[in-house]
């Protein structure tokens, strides 16, 4: 999946930098109160005065923007401590003011080209880095999960998807985009993927038969008209992947169960009762699967808070792949 146009700050600034119009990269680092924008958000700034993404609300971006230009002229970082008023936290959305700290780099000069480059391959690929700044001796690297340095604390970071400070170091967590593949579009999914959208989920659908997986019962959304396991594998499941069988059918839902489980995919949710999975368990064992792989399956999918309506039951098994990506 490709990254989205309004979250291709890093892409942005290394473009701007390699066709000579001169980049830097604005990040918040941290923030106090009510913030108008969370830390990990970032601006890019090119010598021109082009700016693309967001610090804050538009309170702050006037003076980013011209600390950006004046770092692309002496070539040095710099922090930046803005508090937002109350007044002006209010006409931007807010019902209080606060503070937020904001990190310049210019690109070529302070941050390298080369590192850049490093951090915009890994986010198209889809795995998951961290950005490491130390601000005491302006450092910088890239870490990967397992990472010796940091070890759980990235690990903790990256699922929680929390950039942030470790000392002096700041760790700008780049996680893959959120994604969700549906096995069946049968009614629970209609409202399933519109709720995953609203969550930051990038939701595909996956039917083989042209009735369930229409345009008009699933419109602007994205079908895949093929076998489950074929899809699946076209996909790629990566570790911020989630899976849902929704089909009730041995030969949709069991090919899809069997991909999701030889992938890294962080959740697999099948529907049915207690009984269904009970079938289904035993499938699996004959298909030469173990307990322990078996186990992973959330089943019956979804929270057990009573759900009866498909979106009642959409709400159960959305909050059960958030539970189970922020808690592990």
């Amino acid at each position: 999946m490709q990254i989205a146009d309004h979250d291709a700050i890093p892409e942005t600034a290394l473009e701007w930098h390699r066709t000579g119009q001169g980049a830097a990269l604005a990040t918040v680092v941290e923030t106090w109160g009510s913030a108008p924008r969370p830390v990990g958000s970032q601006l890019a700034v090119s010598g021109a005065g082009g700016m693309a993404g967001s610090v804050s609300g538009g309170c702050v971006e006037g003076a980013v923007i011209a600390e950006a230009l004046e770092a692309l002229g002496d070539g040095r970082p710099r922090l930046l401590d803005f508090g937002v008023s109350d007044e002006d936290a209010f006409a931007v959305g807010l019902a209080c003011g606060g503070r937020i700290r904001v990190l310049v780099e210019p690109v070529g000069a302070a941050l390298p080209e080369a590192l850049l480059a490093d951090l915009v391959a890994a986010r198209a690929a889809r795995r998951a880095v961290a950005y490491v700044v130390e601000t005491d001796s302006w450092a910088r690297r890239l870490a990967e999960p397992g990472d010796p340095g940091l070890g759980p604390v990235l690990a903790d970071r990256m699922r929680a998807d929390r950039s942030g400070f470790e000392g002096a170091a700041f760790i700008g967590i780049h996680n893959p985009p959120l994604r969700l593949a549906v096995v069946g579009a049968v009614h629970i999914a209609q409202p399933l993927v519109r709720m995953a959208r609203l969550a930051g989920f990038a939701p595909v659908v996956i039917d083989p038969r042209p009735a369930f997986g229409s345009e008009a019962r699933f419109p602007g959304e994205t079908l895949i008209d093929a076998w489950p396991d074929e899809a699946l594998a076209g996909l790629g499941l990566d570790a911020r992947t989630a899976v849902v069988t929704l089909t009730h059918d041995p030969k949709l839902d069991d090919p899809a169960i069997l991909a999701a489980l030889q992938s890294e995919a962080f959740y697999l949710g099948c529907l049915g009762s207690p009984r269904t999975h009970a079938r289904r368990v035993e499938r699996l064992q004959a298909a030469g699967l173990t307990p322990d792989r078996i186990a992973a399956i959330h089943a019956p999918v979804g929270l057990d808070i009573g759900a009866r309506s498909p979106a009642e039951i959409a709400v159960a098994i959305l909050a059960e792949i958030v539970q189970r990506l922020r808690r592990g």
